[in-house]
């Protein structure tokens, strides 16, 4: 395997079920690290953003390293502080 797509490609095929947790752990890397992104850039600190949020400053830690997912109010909390919106769209639907 030369590449991560290919190697996911293969999961995919050989394993569908872990395929679905990959796209799925990628979804949600994307989104943490956008907020991670814009907290940077508007130059806050973990602790800032979780004062601003009124939530622990482990939450927000946990949420960055991966160790946690958040609830959907926590990330609509954080977003909100951070100027960040989420919207919804219809996806694409996989073969089955």
């Amino acid at each position: 395997m030369s590449d991560w797509k290919e190697y996911k490609n293969r999961v995919r095929e050989t394993n569908p079920e872990i395929g679905k947790d990959i796209d799925e752990a990628e979804k949600i890397s994307a989104i943490v690290g956008e907020m991670i992104k814009q907290r940077q850039n508007l130059k806050l600190s973990q602790r800032d953003l979780a004062e601003l949020c009124g939530i622990p400053h482990s939450s927000v830690a946990r949420i960055e390293s991966g160790k946690t997912t958040p609830n959907l109010s926590t990330l609509i909390k954080i977003f909100n502080q951070l100027g960040l919106s989420l919207s919804v769209k219809t996806a694409k639907r996989m073969k089955r």
